[in-house]
């Protein structure tokens, strides 16, 4: 097959491709000549498009929707979002002050919760007490409700003061949970 600049593609018995194009009528009707059919040229490039046009069809017929992870990649996103003028106050042993962001916090005590099986950890709100490194936290949670027990919130609650403790290095004075919705897993 060429390609001529103004005409398009042209087959090797130089016949357009085009015009082979609009022989393929998708309503069934033959607009096939005596060309088409004795030409290999034209066959092959007729069977290709009949192939495409195929194809075509069934990637236009299907129903396309948004990827099941789409909802969590969205919170992740809304959760990444920069506010980065909360900052808490480290303890350390070492002089100078080191500052973590309440929001990154956050997001280490989520991840912690979320840890739980049957369990997704929706809002965290962190407020800094008058002790360096000291901090109440105020974390919603959406429970499966196959999994609903106070076993399964005291669980988030063990985890979540741990991943403060380790992960951090703040130590939580107060933790409230509260489970705010039951959803089906």
């Amino acid at each position: 097959m060429e390609m001529s600049d103004a005409q398009g593609y042209v087959l090797s018995c130089g016949r357009k491709m085009e015009t082979v194009w609009e022989r393929l009528d998708p309503d069934g009707t033959d607009l096939t000549d005596t060309h088409d059919l004795t030409c290999e040229h034209c066959s092959e490039a007729r069977q290709s498009l009949v192939i495409l046009q195929e194809v075509t069809g069934e990637l236009a017929s299907e129903e396309i929707g948004p990827p099941l992870t789409l909802t969590g990649r969205i919170m992740s996103a809304v959760r990444a979002e920069v506010r980065r003028h909360h900052m808490l106050a480290l303890p350390g042993a070492e002089p100078g002050a080191v500052q973590i962001s309440e929001q990154a916090v956050a997001a280490v005590l989520r991840c912690a919760a979320d840890s739980v099986d049957g369990v997704r950890a929706r809002h965290c709100r962190i407020s800094v007490t008058d002790r360096k490194g000291a901090v109440d936290v105020e974390m919603s949670l959406a429970v499966a409700y196959r999994r609903f027990s106070a076993d399964a919130v005291d669980e988030v609650r063990e985890r979540v003061r741990a991943a403060a403790a380790a992960r951090v290095g703040i130590v939580l004075v107060r933790l409230d949970l509260t489970v705010e919705d039951l959803y089906d897993a």
